[in-house]
């Protein structure tokens, strides 16, 4: 079985080839007017970091634009189809041309593609600008994930896993998108159907800087309670439950009746009964 390629197809691939002098020509950098030039609306990526686009001007402002960008020809300009970021910190840093190489009409599904995979290329795309570029080329060209995995030199299943951040409630894609939480955090709160609890555990991402492996063990406590007993159970007497169970190191559980409660310690062993005497006395 062949190995799959780390990078994908690449860049070369999607460019059209014709005529070996076309493609000499077609290699060839030219300087570029930046005020011809115009952005993809179809860009995967959405997001630019205003202090990385700063210090990447500063960069271009002292050595210049190392690597051309790739444009296509467009009415009386260009549009561009791998590089924007290169281009906006160009304009930012003062450059009135910058370099690019031109390539024949493409269609807007290669257009697409080339945006992709050179973001790829960069790591540069946000989880939620992947799923997004994932989805569009599977609803909007008929991509099947396979082909996707291919383009862009991932697993199908790595595919599939960025394509199921999509199903994250409002809130939780958001606070993906604005990168409050992690793509581990995401998948981890895609764990817990109670969209309740989801978005108790997301506050405690944010609020208290939880660990992935924190939030794993939030949705696993959260899968145990699937008795009829405890399965409506308040989410932050679950949480306290969490806590406590953290602190004494043993299964809590907290009984709400109509008035008042009960917190019952759980034990297996007479030494571990020591252990929790010793804590509640304060001598651990």
């Amino acid at each position: 079985m062949s190995k799959r390629n780390p990078l994908g197809r690449g860049l070369e691939s999607l460019i059209p080839s014709r005529k070996n002098e076309d493609n000499e020509e077609r290699k060839t950098v030219k300087e570029i007017d930046v005020m011809d030039i115009k952005p993809n609306e179809n860009q995967p990526r959405k997001f630019f970091d205003k202090e990385k686009l700063e210090e990447l001007a500063a960069s271009i402002k002292s050595k210049g634009v190392i690597q051309p960008i790739l444009v296509e020809r467009f009415e009386n300009g260009y549009i561009i189809l791998a590089g924007e970021r290169r281009w906006r910190a160009a304009a930012l840093a003062g450059l009135k041309k910058i370099p690019a190489i031109i390539i024949d009409k493409t269609t807007e599904k290669e257009k697409i593609e080339i945006g992709l995979i050179e973001n790829i290329q960069r790591e540069s795309l946000n989880p939620v600008e992947l799923a997004e570029a994932f989805r569009t080329l599977m609803e909007k060209f008929g991509y099947t994930q396979e082909q996707i995995a291919s383009i862009v030199g991932k697993s199908r299943a790595a595919v599939a896993n960025t394509l199921r951040l999509l199903n994250l409630d409002e809130k939780s894609f958001q606070a993906l998108k604005e990168g409050h939480i992690s793509e581990g955090h995401a998948r981890a709160l895609l764990g817990i159907e109670d969209i309740e609890y989801r978005l108790f555990v997301l506050k405690e991402i944010i609020d208290k800087n939880l660990s992935v492996r924190d939030v794993e063990k939030l949705v696993k406590r959260k899968s145990k309670k699937t008795t009829n007993k405890d399965k409506n159970k308040n989410v932050f007497i679950m949480a306290l439950e969490e806590e406590l169970e953290d602190f004494f190191k043993t299964k809590i559980d907290i009984r709400m009746k109509k008035k008042g409660g009960a917190i019952v310690i759980n034990f297996n062993t007479s030494d571990e009964l020591d252990r929790i005497i010793n804590i509640l006395r304060g001598e651990s």
